[in-house]
């Protein structure tokens, strides 16, 4: 599969470009991709930020405000699968480069636009970047502490999420080509993407009109379910189901609050949080985070220990299953870099090649 990727939602393609597809990466003539201006950090010129999201690509300068770097991009279109792009809604068109010219070119081509708001819709023009998308789509609204200011994740979920959904659906897309031997438009817009990612919150307040607002780390509607201070740091616990309340219950030497009738069942817990989790948060300050670590995994209880990314990639599963690879940039050298999620057999992992540090005009 060759993949023409057209200043589009980067992650996406770079995790379909470590699998199977040739991504061709097109950039602007006067300065590239803005990315490649995104730092701290640098290293020998070179981003980090652009690095991190643009592995195992291609890359071309091209002007599509000028016949011939159009003509240029409709030939790779010819020999092309998909087109992505995520300028806003319009710009496309507007450089004869849309959908209705390029399917005129390939019937089969499959066109992937991913916007802010959509190609339709009165916010359609509206610019968007990651912490506008999560503030609109409700997800901050409902991240952070009780009664403090709002929050953005930590991690750009506004914008990854649409470059997940791009990835998932332009595969979806390919396989019902194979079939049917038509190409066809896709339309993914980061907004429609966060609130289909709002999933039981969002279902709980169309049901019952209860505006939620943030609750730190725990969970609407399973107890306990959250970070708790120890002794010298904090661990998460996650009792979804009965059997772990019990385990749980055990190691912390309180077998009584399993069969208490406030907290014997998980919507009793739900209904009665105030009362229970000062009685856990009490016990579990009592010894090391580690300590208490190693006694729930022995019976089973879903915790962990919250890490920072120093020991994360220190973590032996990390290693266990390739999260940290190392690619060969011309001007940095080697370079560590975050493994593709997906593994797949029994051809295994191919050598991954680094973002594409240069371009080329026509």
């Amino acid at each position: 599969m060759d993949l023409t990727h057209m200043l589009a939602g980067p992650f996406g393609s770079m995790l379909l470009a470590d699998l199977v597809a040739e991504v061709s990466k097109i950039e602007n003539p006067q300065g590239g991709d803005p990315t490649r201006r995104v730092g701290p950090p640098f290293v020998e010129g070179e981003s980090g930020y652009f690095m991190s999201i643009n592995r195992n690509k291609r890359s071309a300068a091209l002007d599509l405000r000028q016949t011939q770097g159009r003509q240029v991009l409709h030939d790779l279109v010819k020999v092309s699968d998909v087109v992505f792009n995520n300028f806003r809604p319009g710009t496309m068109e507007k450089l004869g480069c849309g959908y209705d010219v390029l399917e005129e070119i390939s019937p089969r081509l499959i066109y992937c636009s991913l916007t802010g708001f959509a190609e339709t819709g009165p916010y359609r023009d509206r610019p968007a970047f990651d912490l506008a998308i999560q503030a609109i789509s409700g997800a901050m609204s409902i991240t952070g502490e009780p009664d403090r200011p709002p929050v953005r994740m930590g991690v750009p979920l506004g914008d990854l999420s649409g470059s997940l959904f791009c990835a998932f659906a332009i595969s979806a897309v390919l396989y019902a080509r194979e079939k049917s031997g038509a190409g066809r438009r896709i339309d993914v817009a980061l907004m429609d993407c966060m609130i289909s990612l709002l999933t039981y919150v969002g279902q709980y307040h169309l049901i019952d009109g209860q505006v939620p607002g943030p609750i730190g780390s725990a969970h609407q509607s399973v107890v306990p379910y959250q970070a708790f201070a120890t002794k010298d740091t904090y661990v998460v616990v996650a009792i979804f189901v009965e059997k772990f309340w019990h385990a749980f219950c055990q190691v912390l030497g309180v077998e009584e609050l399993a069969a208490d009738p406030r907290f014997a069942h998980g919507d009793r817990r739900a209904e009665n949080r105030h009362e229970l989790i000062p009685i856990l948060e009490e016990i579990l300050r009592s010894k090391r985070g580690d300590e208490w670590l190693e006694l729930l995994a022995e019976v089973g209880v879903p915790c962990s220990p919250i890490n920072t990314l120093d020991r994360v990639f220190s973590e032996p599963q990390v290693a266990a299953r390739n999260m940290v690879v190392e690619v060969d940039h011309p001007t940095v050298g080697r370079l560590p870099s975050i493994g593709n999620p997906v593994k797949t057999s029994p051809q295994g992992e191919a050598p991954f090649r680094p973002a594409p540090p240069v371009w080329r005009a026509h």
